[in-house]
């Protein structure tokens, strides 16, 4: 399997959420079959908790999703970093 995974448009792969994609290949495949704005949704899910423990909650939770086949994280607000005007 490449290690090749795609990026969102904000936001940086953490290393956590590829290592995890790498071994879910239910997972990768929608992460990959979405857009990079979708995919930039599931980065800041992941990163934008300050606590480890959100985070580690945060990435499992992406997991689950990603892997039943969800494009964007169900029930967040979404990230707050992109540009809400474009």
């Amino acid at each position: 399997m490449s290690s090749k995974i795609s990026g969102g448009t904000v936001h940086r792969l953490p290393t956590d959420l590829k290592d995890m994609l790498l071994v879910n290949s239910e997972a990768l495949k929608t992460w990959e079959a979405t857009t990079p704005l979708a995919r930039n949704e599931w980065i800041c899910l992941v990163t934008s908790g300050k606590k480890a423990e959100t985070r580690a909650r945060r990435l499992e939770r992406a997991r689950n999703q990603l892997t039943k086949g969800h494009r964007r994280p169900c029930c967040w607000e979404g990230c707050p970093h992109r540009d809400k005007n474009s």
